[in-house]
């Protein structure tokens, strides 16, 4: 018995350093993805940019494999494309497929937020609300690319706590297609403004459990996002039946 646990001791031994090459490489792999995906969300490298493969591996310090293997992974998540002919650029969507995508994730977010308020914990709250104020602290100092950071922690918080996994599997798929123009929507100030009120109220509907009020928040949220990414003036006062603006009369 004792020489076969030695036995069995030794085999572990032996097969554990083959495992530590495979770690490390994952590890650069996992990084050079975030790493430019981090540039294509922050505009950084815009849409329709040609990625240049050499002068990539010089800046990044690494060689061509592992960017080749990131710029497959981004292409799976509809960030860059990639042609046999025309080499690696940075994806751009159609303002129709910026439109459709937005108006789906809006519906995907409220039942986010709406099951959230069923299903989440206290001590999610609690992160959600710190998360919050961090968020607000980097607004405060115009700090667009911290504050984003935590603006889409939030988001995938909520998303989380509403425990449907094909849910979060679809959100977070549909998602990264539109990280670039959800921090762009931002740019403008007002824009800016009107997305941290929004999160105030999120928070509030949270604290309430209020599903109904988050989901509405949340799905206006999107719509603002989209409005504010394609430049759609606002709405007019919507007319009644009968042609007259909501709200007045023909004698106003």
């Amino acid at each position: 018995m004792q020489n076969s646990t030695i036995e069995l001791d030794t085999n572990e031994t032996r097969n554990t350093p083959a495992a530590l090459p495979k770690l490390e490489r994952q590890r650069l792999h996992d990084t050079v993805v975030e790493h430019l995906r981090n540039l294509i969300v922050e505009a950084v490298l815009a849409p329709g940019t040609k990625l240049n493969e050499r002068e990539l591996c010089e800046t990044l310090g690494i060689s061509r494999t592992p960017l080749r293997e990131a710029l497959k992974v981004l292409a799976a998540e509809g960030l860059i494309e990639i042609s046999p002919n025309r080499g690696a650029s940075v994806s751009k969507m159609s303002e129709n497929e910026i439109w459709e995508t937005f108006e789906l994730m809006s519906g995907l977010e409220a039942m986010s937020g709406e099951l959230a308020c069923e299903r989440i914990t206290p001590v999610e709250v609690a992160e959600i609300k710190a998360l919050h104020y961090a968020m607000l602290a980097c607004k405060a100092q115009n700090d667009l690319p911290g504050y984003y950071s935590r603006n889409q922690a939030i988001h995938n918080k909520i998303n989380e706590a509403a425990r449907n996994s094909v849910l979060h599997q679809t959100y977070l798929g549909l998602n990264r297609r539109l990280q670039a123009l959800r921090f762009k929507s931002n740019f403008r100030p007002e824009k800016w403004d009107s997305a941290a009120h929004d999160h105030d109220e999120m928070v509030k509907a949270l604290e309430a459990r209020d599903g109904k009020r988050l989901a509405a928040v949340l799905r206006q949220h999107l719509l603002d996002k989209r409005d504010a990414v394609l430049n759609v003036p606002v709405a007019p006062v919507a007319a009644t039946a009968g042609g007259t603006p909501a709200g007045k009369t023909n004698n106003q």
